[in-house]
């Protein structure tokens, strides 16, 4: 039985280059894809990935520390997914502009009535 799927019908390989306190590190990571080998669009679909992985996974395990969550029977761990996406939804759409990040916001609507009031729109 072949390892290989059918659909598979691109590889990319992106070189990427990032300087930290004056070290440059170079990088190569290797992608494979069902989509048709067309570089713009691959670079694309990869940019739109990591979008994703950096704008919510990361920032779900930095808040809500997701990756320690040890909730693992019945429906218990999409019900807490899904009222931590609210939670940071909600947080992200404050519309009194603060300096504080959204874990420090995520600790004071914890902790303040008139906050997380504000934050369901109840006031």
């Amino acid at each position: 039985m072949s390892s290989i799927r059918s659909d598979l019908n691109s590889f990319a390989v992106i070189e990427s280059q990032r300087e930290i306190k004056g070290k440059t590190t170079l990088e190569h990571r290797y992608y494979l894809s069902s989509l048709a080998p067309d570089a713009d669009r691959l670079l694309r679909a990869i940019r739109a990935h990591w979008s994703v992985e950096n704008r919510l996974h990361w920032c779900m395990n930095v808040v809500f520390a997701d990756d320690q969550m040890r909730a693992r029977t019945g429906h218990a761990a999409h019900n807490l997914a899904v009222l931590k996406h609210m939670t940071l939804n909600l947080i992200r759409l404050d519309p009194i502009p603060r300096k504080s990040g959204i874990k420090a916001r995520r600790l004071i609507a914890a902790t303040s009535d008139p906050y997380r009031a504000q934050l369901l729109g109840l006031t």
